[in-house]
């Protein structure tokens, strides 16, 4: 019992950690984009897959799997092999990041040509550092993670971003404040992802010191012959275990990757002037912050469950393993349809108040369904990772790259900007789709009711007609009298609360979440009241 108690402990701790790296790394993009404007935005998104691709090296599957095998280790009863296994972990991941940074370092100057901006080269260089860095991050966490102690992996988490975020704000401020090139601003902010990673290893290597574990960490002498007869399990693990994870992370990074290496250029060669296809680019990068919140939003909940699903099929409860799982893939359902009819309802005046003005409303509006996608996609990922299936959602995530990078060459040279944004939606709903197929047979059971997709759909299309009716209303009363951001701010933060509300009250009045289901959720005693009484019936119906 007090081993389940601190498996949640832990699974809590990190969730919560990863929820504060999210959200700073989804905010601070909007006062970055308010000093820099439309084309320095673009420079920094052009690199950022790049540190994207480091960042989940370090903190998803290396770590997770390394954690993993050293508690095999330890209760093995073998004080020697979690040392190897630590050693052995870091000589491969250095090897690779290494490998990773001589490949960014000298095509830096080739890949930025086929993004068609040769400029980009400088920028890719800084990030290429981050591979050198990332290999002891992810193993100290996998060892303390191993031992249980979630702690200094959080906080190594949260100052990394902390650190990476004070770092680009304050860099992107004083060198524009200085008339810098905006080159040099990009290169700047990603001078952020070094520092970041180095604050993340202090913090690390700090709980090493203060608690005096370097002799637990620190491999014995002569280890090196024993370290050969055990590298060949310590690599087949690394390679198949952590990469598959690693990948299963990266989906939004092979979409932005996509972007990144052809949207400008093709906006370039079918006509658009460079610096106005640099606004373009950067106008659409708009979309990434708001989906990261949304999503964020979405998938917090679902993925909470995940522990629970990881229990269930681990003491064999095939019925209370059907049940979580069936209850984070509808709560990832509500809350990304929700998230996205209705950011798509009040994008306009959201634009305004975040980014200065409306540019690209449209286009946002139709990335906002990316929210939708990405939710349900990461709660399947999670739930076959927790069931034990990691290789097939890991291909079909390497899949969204050519898919993407494909659909772009089709979509944008018909319409521009736009073309990308249904690029990316028709990208998501394919592979939404190929692991939905995998997932209902693992299932062997349906996962929604026509009725409960009748319901949320319903509650949607209320939600998105009366925010657009509150947006005309509001505009003709008394916002023309308003400076427009004000206006705007007013506009969309109201509109979140009274349209999240109106969904909310729908949703729950429509039967589709139980009372135990509710539990789930903040404020979940005060959500039961909605509940219909018990004369009106609160089961799921099963048609």
């Amino acid at each position: 019992m007090n081993q389940s108690k601190a498996l949640f402990r832990g699974a809590f701790i990190l969730t919560i950690a990863a929820l504060v790296t999210k959200i700073l790394s989804a905010f601070y993009r909007i006062p970055f984009q308010n000093i820099v404007g439309d084309v320095g935005f673009y420079i920094y998104q052009q690199v950022y897959p790049f540190y994207g691709i480091a960042m989940v090296l370090a903190t998803t599957g290396f770590p997770v799997v390394i954690s993993k095998l050293y508690t095999e280790q330890k209760e093995a009863g073998d004080n020697g092999k979690p040392r190897l296994l630590l050693l052995g972990s870091f000589l491969y991941l250095q090897i690779f990041g290494f490998l990773c940074f001589l490949i960014l370092y000298t095509g830096a100057q080739p890949i930025a040509l086929l993004m068609n901006d040769p400029k980009l080269s400088i920028l890719l260089r800084v990030v290429s550092i981050v591979f050198l860095t990332f290999p002891i991050v992810a193993v100290l966490r996998g060892y303390y993670q191993g031992n249980g102690d979630m702690v200094p992996t959080a906080l190594s988490q949260v100052g990394e971003q902390i650190a990476r975020v004070v770092t680009i704000i304050f860099l992107a401020y004083l060198f524009t404040r200085k008339g810098y090139s905006l080159y040099l601003v990009g290169g700047g902010a990603m001078f952020g992802s070094i520092t970041g990673s180095i604050v993340s290893a202090l913090i690390l290597f700090t709980f090493l010191k203060f608690r005096k574990e370097w002799k637990q960490v620190g491999p014995k002498q002569r280890a090196a012959g024993s370290l050969k007869r055990e590298t060949k399990w310590i690599f087949k693990e690394l390679l198949f275990q952590g990469l598959t994870i690693c990948i299963s992370g990266m989906l939004m990074i092979f979409i932005q990757l996509g972007d990144s290496l052809n949207l400008y250029s093709l906006l370039v060669s079918n006509g658009t002037e460079e610096s106005l296809a640099k606004s373009l680019k950067g106008i659409f990068d708009r979309g990434q912050p708001l989906i990261q919140l949304g999503t964020v939003a979405a998938s917090s909940l679902s993925l909470s469950l995940v522990p629970l699903i990881t229990s269930g099929r681990l003491k064999e409860q095939p019925g209370l393993l059907h049940q979580k799982i069936q209850l984070a893939m509808r709560i990832s359902l509500v809350i990304g349809i929700g998230a996205s009819a209705g950011l798509w309802a009040i994008i306009k005046p959201t634009n305004t108040m975040l980014f200065e003005n409306g540019s690209g409303s449209s286009v946002l509006g139709v990335l906002s369904f990316v929210i939708l996608f990405t939710s349900l996609i990461s709660t399947m990922i999670a739930i076959m990772q927790g069931m034990g299936v990691l290789l097939f959602p890991a291909l079909i995530v390497v899949l969204s790259f050519p898919i993407k990078y494909g659909l772009n060459l089709i979509f944008c040279p018909l319409f521009g900007i736009m073309g990308a944004a249904i690029s990316t939606i028709i990208t998501l709903f394919i592979i939404n789709f190929l692991l939905y197929l995998k997932f209902k047979n693992l299932m062997n059971a349906p996962v929604f009711t026509i009725r409960f997709v009748r319901t949320i759909l319903t509650a949607a299309i209320v939600m998105a007609g009366f925010l657009k009716g509150y947006l005309y209303l509001t505009n003709f009363l008394f916002l023309s009298h308003m400076e427009v951001r004000v206006g705007s701010a007013f506009q969309a933060l109201s509109g979140v609360l009274l349209g999240g509300i109106l969904f909310l009250v729908i949703v729950i009045r429509g039967k589709v979440f139980l009372v135990e289901d509710l539990a789930f959720f903040p404020f979940g005693s005060k959500l039961i009241r909605l509940l219909p009484r018990k004369g009106e019936g609160l089961r799921y119906e099963k048609n």
